[in-house]
């Protein structure tokens, strides 16, 4: 098993295992630090949905800084029960896990979230899929986290709010081009 360990919080510097798995890539620690940094220390209050939770690291890391729930969403049937076992190891009793895929999740949920998660697997364009869904998920003043293989520029639908690069990996953290009050939904 593989390991992650958790950067903050009430879990700080307890260990996540989890499986070897296609597309996997946990979150780097200093991308980690650095996304909390910019999203505030103290989650408080705040919900949260991981896309493609793999690792758990995002969510996990979100409830240590006292996230009030978030949601986890793995396809893949061997970190889906990793992420079980965690949540049971760290008594997370705000983590929703679901096995279930990201985009049947979006089509039939209508909750809005503070803070989105979105790592997923590369080279298969699901970005292309699941930017123009997710405005109408996140609540007004609310974040997305992109990591990905590319830069993420600004555009119509969405503002590069901070941004960085870690090797290979650039992420990003966005907002809605949309004000909350010209918001469709």
């Amino acid at each position: 098993m593989n390991q992650v360990r958790l950067n903050a919080g009430q879990w700080r510097s307890r260990v996540l295992k989890f499986p070897d798995a296609e597309g996997l890539r946990p979150t780097a620690d200093r991308v980690r630090q650095t996304l909390f940094n910019w999203l505030g220390q103290d989650l408080t209050g705040r919900c949260c949905l991981d896309l493609f939770a793999g690792t758990g690291a995002l969510g996990f890391e979100a409830l240590s800084r006292n996230a009030r729930q978030v949601t986890m969403l793995e396809w893949a049937r061997a970190p889906y029960q990793a992420l079980l076992q965690n949540k049971a190891m760290l008594g997370a009793a705000l983590a929703d896990i679901r096995q279930q895929d990201a985009l049947q999740f979006l089509a039939h949920n209508q909750q809005r979230f503070d803070v989105i998660f979105c790592d997923p697997p590369y080279r298969k364009q699901w970005l292309d899929q699941l930017l123009p869904r997710l405005p109408s998920h996140l609540a007004p003043a609310g974040y997305l986290y992109v990591e990905a293989e590319y830069a993420l520029k600004s555009g119509a639908m969405w503002q590069v709010v901070k941004s960085g690069k870690a090797g290979q990996v650039y992420y990003h953290l966005l907002q809605s081009a949309t004000p909350a009050s010209e918001d469709p939904a």
